[in-house]
């Protein structure tokens, strides 16, 4: 694998330069492949060593490389030796790369990669990921969509690099929004259309109630009210809390199609079920801001006795974290009614999952609108005394533009998933040699699904983009849609040739500069895995993958079949 490469070279590097391999690894990487000409298989970049210089007392860059390689030398590893522009470059011995490349691959299966040195003296870590988590009592929306596969991504990622994560869906239950609710159902809603389509009736009272207590100071008054019983206990306001909370999370769980005896399921109350195929994420913990509603109170309690609360004229109460007045810094965290606030029950979440998880690192997927939030909630905790608070990390990511569906706008990704499976369906069916499948809408909208996953994380996590159904779905080119089926040709040839099954291989017959390159890219997986570990973006993996299924794969994989 690249790891022994890097490893034997850096191994020459540490007696020449009196550094130790440990300290060199990193600064050596696979070369991307370029298909004009035939590159060397590692580079060191001088510079990296140097780095510590100050500009003035620098040496000269290429002077130092040119005279590095010349006290290097070739050896049963490394075949040739030269230099670029501040790099010293290393082929690997031909022979060599393929037997070592290709032994570790079918090896290791689906861990390559992962045993990397590039991981190895990382310490493994308790991780708390925070995604998805929609808002009870209204269907969940398309900009959920995002959060849910970004968290879904990292989760997954760190479990594969062996931290201990832990998967919460901080589901949005509890605030001001209920006490509409609460009200806007006693004014009009209705039980029978509430059981039979809960969400969408939900969502109906919540448009009318917003919209009369718009016009209606009353309502508004009405509203303020109920999420004060909330807040107090009060068992009617309480039960029919309870009641939207429980439709609402039943009919998550078929989205995320979370396993019929999965803990989290059981311990949500939801009753057990076949849920649908849908999103495929599992949670380990449900959770929701009801849960913090007394610890809450807690917090504020904390932040009085550090002399960090303050009330306002309108009763209102602050924490300034500026400590001069600055407006942009100051954050609510109590109403006047004494009710709690978003900053306020997050503040106590964060605390309470540190005494429960005592986390390394807690992640949390919103999207950017949330960040200067983040900002305030972290500084709050630092200011209290957790100096754990920089432990925490906001994930952002921007916001998907032009979403339609032949319903017209977006609203929900019950609508969006629908749209995925209704155009799959549609160039399955425009494709002459699509086989015959047990079950063409089960296949449509996951194949469809991992499109739109592929386009979404294309580029930065962290900007706009425009959405277009057509790139989504586009059979040729860049797009999910060939990724998966560049995956589909290569199992067939595996199931047709036994080639998934080669214990014995003539490395001679892969020495053409096809070959070559691929091997050369399957050596730059594991920096596509550390690097996507380090900044968390998706977009190091998929432009990977993207890369190595350029169309000449398969002439030549059947030609040599």
């Amino acid at each position: 694998m690249a790891c022994g490469f890097r490893r034997s070279i850096a191994c020459q590097l540490s007696r020449v330069l009196d550094l130790p391999p440990e300290y060199l690894i990193k600064s050596i990487s696979a070369v991307p492949i370029s298909r004009k000409e035939e590159v060397a298989d590692f580079q060191l970049s001088v510079d990296s060593l140097l780095e510590n210089n100050n500009d003035h007392s620098r040496p000269d860059i290429q002077l130092q490389t040119v005279r590095l390689a010349e006290k290097l030398k070739c050896d049963t590893v490394v075949s040739e030796i030269s230099t670029g522009p501040g790099t010293v470059n290393f082929k690997i011995n031909r022979e060599l790369l393929t037997k070592t490349v290709l032994q570790e691959v079918i090896e290791d299966g689906s861990k390559y990669g992962l045993k990397s040195e590039l991981f190895s003296g990382l310490p493994q870590k308790k991780i708390v990921v925070e995604f998805s988590s929609p808002n009870v009592a209204k269907k969940f929306h398309v900009g959920h969509l995002r959060s849910t596969i970004i968290g879904n991504f990292i989760a997954n990622l760190k479990e594969a690099l062996g931290h201990q994560v832990t998967r919460i869906n901080y589901l949005g239950d509890w605030g001001m929004q209920f006490g509409l609710l609460g009200t806007g159902f006693q004014l009009f809603g209705y039980e029978e259309k509430l059981q039979s389509n809960p969400l969408q009736h939900l969502f109906e009272v919540y448009v009318q109630v917003n919209k009369e207590a718009a016009d209606d100071k009353n309502v508004a008054k009405s509203a303020h009210e109920f999420f004060q019983r909330l807040e107090l206990g009060d068992t009617q306001a309480l039960a029919l809390w309870q009641k939207f909370r429980d439709l609402s999370i039943e009919e998550y769980i078929r989205i995320y199609k979370v396993p019929a005896h999965s803990p989290a399921l059981l311990s949500c109350g939801a009753a057990l079920d076949e849920y649908s195929w849908r999103l495929g994420v599992h949670f380990d913990e449900y959770s929701g801001e009801s849960f913090y509603r007394e610890k809450s109170q807690e917090v504020l309690k904390l932040l009085d006795s550090k002399g960090l609360l303050q009330k306002t004229i309108k009763g209102t109460a602050v924490v300034d974290l500026s400590g001069s007045g600055d407006p942009s810094s100051i954050c609510t965290v109590m109403r006047s009614d004494g009710t709690s606030l978003y900053a306020t029950r997050d503040l106590a979440a964060a605390i309470d999952r540190m005494d429960k998880y005592n986390f390394d690192k807690m992640i949390y997927v919103t999207d950017k609108g949330q960040k200067k939030h983040f900002q305030q909630v972290f500084q709050m905790l630092q200011i209290m005394g957790y100096d754990w608070a920089e432990r925490c990390q906001h994930v952002p990511f921007g916001v998907v533009q032009g979403m339609k569906t032949r319903r017209g706008d977006v609203t929900f990704l019950e609508d969006v998933l629908n749209e995925i499976r209704l155009r799959m369906l549609q160039n399955m069916a425009s494709v002459k040699t699509t086989r015959e499948l047990e079950n063409p809408q089960e296949t449509a909208e996951r194949v469809g699904l991992a499109a739109l996953i592929i386009q979404d994380f294309r580029g930065f996590l962290l900007s706009d983009y425009q959405f277009s159904w057509d790139r989504v779905f586009q059979s040729r080119g860049d797009t999910g849609v060939f990724l998966q089926y560049t995956h589909a040709r290569l199992h067939s040839l595996e199931e047709t040739f036994g080639c998934g099954y080669l214990n014995d291989f003539n490395t001679a017959c892969l020495q053409e500069p096809q070959s070559v390159s691929i091997l050369q890219h399957l050596l730059r997986f594991d920096e596509v895995l550390y690097r996507s570990a380090q900044d968390l973006q998706p977009r190091h993996i998929v432009s990977y993958l993207l890369t190595l299924r350029p169309d000449f794969i398969f002439s030549e994989l059947s030609a040599q079949s």
